[in-house]
């Protein structure tokens, strides 16, 4: 793993951003593994601007999610969805016939799970997959556990995890209990991970997933696993590991 401690939100946001553009410049036609939440808004926002000025193209570009609640229709404002349009896709170029964020409202979601894992089968692999990490450990909604799931599927999200995103919906009870998810082992697959996280809030789990054992019980600390992943935190969410 490749750590790398900033200074600022602002220096993390910049390098996680200029590593995807440099990947869009040398494979304009890059499967590009997007997250949620407050952690990738500023990376979000770093695209969009080098997009305005001409630096980067998503033209040719794929987009998968990681996750998305179930229950909520894609028009709902706190759906994946909605924040992808939201925050990213309405503002680039990228075709919306390019993008996928699980639909959790979907009849039949065990067949929406393998239609997930088949998007990414006909235009991967994911080449450059983003994350931001749970103050469980969590990586997309893979909650911690005894044995985790390695393909797409449904989640019980534990109350913690509600709780941390009841600040979206303004009431712990409008938060769903479940999430389609891609696994970790679909996460896996990616040919690089960037994990971000910062604040003082994460330092714990950080160094719990990133120095303590590899167990299912922290998710995150699986990636110990991969061969290419780049760690951005900083000097609040790495201040144990200095």
């Amino acid at each position: 793993m490749n750590i790398r401690i900033l200074n600022s939100r602002e220096d993390l946001n910049a390098t996680a951003a200029a590593v995807i553009a440099s990947l869009l410049l040398n494979k304009p036609q890059a499967m590009l593994g997007l997250a949620t939440g407050s952690t990738p808004i500023g990376i979000y926002r770093q695209l969009v601007e080098m997009y305005r000025k001409g630096q980067v193209s998503f033209a040719r570009a794929y987009s998968v999610n990681l996750d998305e609640y179930v229950g909520l229709p894609p028009e709902h404002p706190q759906s994946y969805r909605s924040f992808m349009n939201e925050h990213l896709f309405q503002h680039i170029d990228i075709p919306l016939a390019h993008t996928r964020v699980p639909d959790g409202n979907a009849a039949d979601l065990a067949a929406e799970c393998a239609a997930h894992e088949q998007a990414i089968l006909d235009h991967g692999p994911v080449d450059v997959q983003l994350l931001g990490i749970g103050h469980n450990g969590h990586i997309g909604f893979n909650e911690p556990g005894q044995g985790l799931k390695g393909a797409t599927h449904v989640v019980d999200l534990e109350e913690g995890t509600r709780a941390a995103n009841a600040r979206f919906f303004g009431n712990i009870a409008d938060v769903p209990k479940q999430a389609v998810t891609m696994g970790v082992g679909t996460i896996l697959k990616a040919k690089q991970i960037i994990l971000v996280a910062f604040g003082a809030d994460k330092a714990d789990i950080v160094k719990q997933a990133f120095t303590g054992p590899v167990t299912t019980e922290c998710p995150a600390s699986l990636l110990q696993c991969h061969p290419n992943v780049l760690i951005l935190l900083d000097q609040e969410a790495g201040g144990w590991l200095i």
